[in-house]
């Protein structure tokens, strides 16, 4: 029986991007004589576009609300889908060709849903704002534009690679080199701070994301090359994994971007992203993204998810493992639903509380964070762990600020 906690929930998956051009048919005249031949022509030309671009049938959404489609067929006459590439709560992502302005698009087909719908008006709103406030080029996704076709809200960007996930796991969960995560690393950080001179990036726009996961980082580029690793397998032949040929990504995914005058709901976050602060209910701020920017490097440089559960008793449990214990005084504060975690006040109750052996060999087999660092990293370990302890403090105000952790010497060292 498979592992529950070996790979942590569905995951999206990402084609390869295809290497063809779409080139529409334009016939020969027909030489009927000059004046029909031209008239002919204009009328062809007129009419071309509606039968190329015509709608398919129309057809009931799924059960989950989901548009159904065949590939081929066309988004409105302007865009031909070309393949699926992602697909999620929210809804899909396809990939298009968008026949006015010649290029390979994404566009995000929302479930006809109205939450999902409410959803994605915040998150055209988001995108909007954050192009709108661009000069530089941000390192976040950029929307080309978005409409309402058959109750499905549709949002156009731009054509990126696989997520860092998906590359992870092509690559049968192989980590990055250390290099690769320090450049992941900064452009996730310029992604969340106004680091660059007249860009403004999404925390000085006031925007805390709130779900930032290796799922939602992009490849700019799908191209990648093969190269050979130090092990052999049984066989003493030569092994070898992939890295991608470009390190520039940028964020996507601002359906869960709260604006900082915006009520935030009490759970925000994949679970295996989330900070403390959120599980004990003290609520959450921008400290919450630099958490998760903590959780995903580690990922990064290491092949697996630093908390690798699903619930919160063990979620707690995880993080005192590798962090230490959590300090009383946010204990004390929690909110009252999370008394349950603890026992005499202010001390985890576990192992007692936990759900299984399972769970327990679970937290046990997890290491301090130096001593994880340690095992993957053969160079920069000391400015690597001191910048995780920096970003994975219990404290929210004692965490690291994106524009703190991009001074950091771990970014500074390019040995």
């Amino acid at each position: 029986m498979e592992d529950f906690r070996t790979r942590k929930r569905p995951r999206l998956a990402w084609d390869e991007a295809p290497t063809g051009r779409e080139v529409p048919f334009v016939p020969e005249l027909l030489g009927l004589g000059l004046r029909l031949g031209l008239w002919f022509r204009r009328r062809f030309e007129a009419a071309a576009p509606a039968a190329r671009g015509a709608s398919p049938p129309w057809r009931e959404d799924d059960r989950e609300g989901h548009y159904v489609f065949d590939l081929g067929e066309n988004l409105t006459p302007r865009y031909k889908i070309l393949n699926k590439i992602g697909e999620g709560t929210f809804g899909r992502v396809l990939e298009c060709w968008d026949r006015d302005s010649r290029e390979y698009v994404a566009i995000k087909v929302v479930r006809s849903i109205r939450k999902y719908r409410h959803a994605a008006m915040i998150e055209i709103d988001v995108l909007n704002h954050l192009s709108q406030n661009d000069i530089a080029g941000s390192r976040c996704v950029q929307i080309r534009r978005w409409f309402d076709y058959r109750n499905h809200i549709c949002i156009v960007c731009e054509k990126l690679g696989p997520s860092l996930y998906d590359f992870l796991k092509r690559n049968k969960y192989c980590p990055f080199p250390v290099e690769l995560v320090r450049e992941f690393g900064r452009q996730l950080l310029e992604a969340v701070a106004c680091v660059l001179a007249f860009t403004v990036y999404m925390h000085d726009l006031r925007l805390i994301h709130t779900d930032l996961k290796p799922e939602n980082i992009l490849l700019v580029s799908s191209e990648y090359v093969k190269v050979p690793t130090r092990k052999r397998n049984t066989h003493d032949e030569m092994q070898f994994r992939c890295l991608p040929k470009s390190s520039a990504i940028k964020l996507i995914d601002f359906g869960s971007t709260a604006f900082e005058n915006h009520d935030h709901n009490s759970i925000v976050s994949t679970r295996h992203y989330r900070a403390p602060e959120i599980i004990l209910g003290l609520g959450w701020h921008y400290p919450c993204d630099l958490w998760s920017v903590g959780c995903i490097l580690v990922e990064l440089y290491s092949g697996e998810a630093l908390f690798q559960t699903h619930e919160n008793l063990e979620h707690l449990a995880m993080m005192e493992r590798v962090l230490g214990p959590i300090p009383e005084h946010m204990i004390k504060r929690s909110h009252s639903s999370a008394s349950k975690y603890f026992k005499r006040g202010t001390q985890l109750n576990w192992p007692e509380g936990a759900v299984s052996r399972e769970s327990i060999r679970a937290v046990r087999k997890l290491d301090r964070l130096k001593d994880l660092v340690s095992r993957h990293v053969d160079h920069s370990r000391s400015s690597l762990t001191d910048l995780l302890h920096g970003l994975l403090r219990f404290e929210p105000s004692e965490r690291l600020t994106a524009l703190e952790a991009l001074n950091h010497p771990f970014f500074k060292n390019t040995a």
